[in-house]
């Protein structure tokens, strides 16, 4: 490396014999010299010449001794490797110059082999001192941009690793959550920019800590959707159990939150959560100068799909079967065989739900219903209207009974 050194001293000779003595490496490029003759003037030039390295101070100086410079220079937020120059046997001011920081000291009369070995000394621990920097600064840029995607201690791992391993783009199994907000649009043009901030930042922010609760990845975020991934970038051999309780938790979070915005008067739409398991193109697709952690695939688009076919169900959550047969111990209902749009396939879906509504009477019976539906028993519509009428606000039932009730029959249906 090329150094920057400033000499401090005010022996009027010693200027001349130090570049004397480094007359080739200063005409080598490898070391460049300043000199100021007592600590006030150091400070000034130390100020206009940010780019030194190291100094080399005498302590025996006018105005500011070289005890107080390395004060002063210790209190800086650039420390200045020091070496401090003091008198042959002045054992107690080294003493205290080494106690105050100093990397190294040196006697007089200055041996001048001794001052260039030291000084090669400082410039290999100047050089250890700037890699540290260097890496601790590409650690903390790589935390910043691991940070909008991962847990943070997910974040520390990878941020700590130096060959990208588990951000490289690869195929993997994933559970894709995707998550919407009902009526957002409307929001956006009738509130106010400073209101619809405060908002959806409060918003997102809540939903990621929920996700990153359960180890979850974060993948997009635009405008109010959010788009979510397990098992990358690393194992989870569980990701489907892990994806159906943060939907719950998600879905909890953002009931709630919608009851606090209601209190104070402002309309905020539910949020709608669709979850598939299936492989996708999984990793960074930012390049060498952005992070983008973010998955691709046919498995990415039916979450979305889900999710938007929560608007026809009635439902907030809605799972392909991929993730209820995946999922332990899963609690759920089944919603059908959907026809998503540009699928040619139907997929099976279901709804999940908590414990206490999966056990409930109701849950039941929904379901001898919907076994009724899917063996085209015309019993099927008087037991949904039964259901209904005991239970108005279950969307999903009253959604099967408009089906039935406009000659529909079977549990296959086709959504937008």
């Amino acid at each position: 490396m090329s150094a920057t050194i400033l000499f401090v001293d005010d022996e009027p000779d010693l200027e001349a014999l130090v570049l004397q003595k480094f007359r080739r490496q200063i005409r080598d490029g490898q070391v460049t010299i300043i000199f100021a003759r007592d600590g006030v003037e150091a400070l000034a030039l130390l100020e206009q010449n940010p780019e030194v390295d190291m100094v080399v101070s005498d302590i025996n100086m006018p105005r500011m001794d070289g005890l107080s410079l390395l004060a002063k220079l210790q209190e800086a937020e650039d420390k200045k490797s020091t070496i401090i120059v003091s008198a042959y046997g002045d054992m107690s001011n080294i003493r205290t110059a080494m106690n105050r920081g100093a990397f190294d000291f040196l006697t007089k009369p200055i041996d001048f082999a001794d001052l260039e070995a030291t000084i090669e000394k400082t410039i290999r621990h100047i050089e250890m001192l700037r890699e540290v920097r260097r890496r601790q600064a590409e650690a903390e840029r790589a935390h910043a941009a691991l940070s909008r995607h991962f847990s943070p201690e997910l974040a520390r791992r990878l941020a700590a690793g130096s060959d990208g391993e588990g951000i490289e783009v690869q195929w993997r199994d994933v559970a894709t959550i995707f998550t919407d907000i009902t009526g957002f649009t409307s929001l956006v043009e009738t509130a106010s920019p400073e209101t619809l901030g405060k908002l959806l930042n409060e918003y997102v922010g809540g939903m990621t800590e929920v996700v990153f609760g359960h180890e979850g990845t974060v993948a997009k975020i635009i405008g109010d959707a959010i788009q979510v991934l397990f098992n990358a970038p690393g194992d989870q051999p569980d990701y489907a159990t892990r994806a159906v309780a943060c939907a719950h938790e998600l879905d909890a979070w953002a009931q709630g939150f919608r009851a606090r915005q209601s209190a104070i008067g402002v309309t905020f739409g539910a949020t709608r959560i669709g979850i598939h398991a299936g492989p996708a193109l999984v990793g960074n697709f930012g390049g060498n100068r952005f992070f983008d952690y973010t998955a691709y695939g046919d498995s990415i688009n039916i979450a979305a799909r889900l999710e938007a076919a929560n608007k026809h169900l009635g439902t907030r959550i809605c799972v392909s079967a991929s993730i209820a047969e995946a999922a332990e111990n899963f609690q759920g209902r089944p919603v059908g065989e959907l026809m998503l749009r540009g699928r040619s396939e139907p997929l099976r879906a279901f709804e999940p739900l908590q414990q206490a509504k999966f056990e409930a009477p109701e849950t039941a019976l929904y379901s001898e219903a919907f076994a009724k539906m899917e063996a085209g028993d015309v019993a099927a519509m008087p037991a949904f209207a039964a259901l209904v009428g005991m239970h108005a606000d279950d969307s999903l039932a009253g959604f099967h009974l408009r089906r039935l009730l406009n000659g529909a029959n079977g549990i296959r249906m086709q959504l937008e």
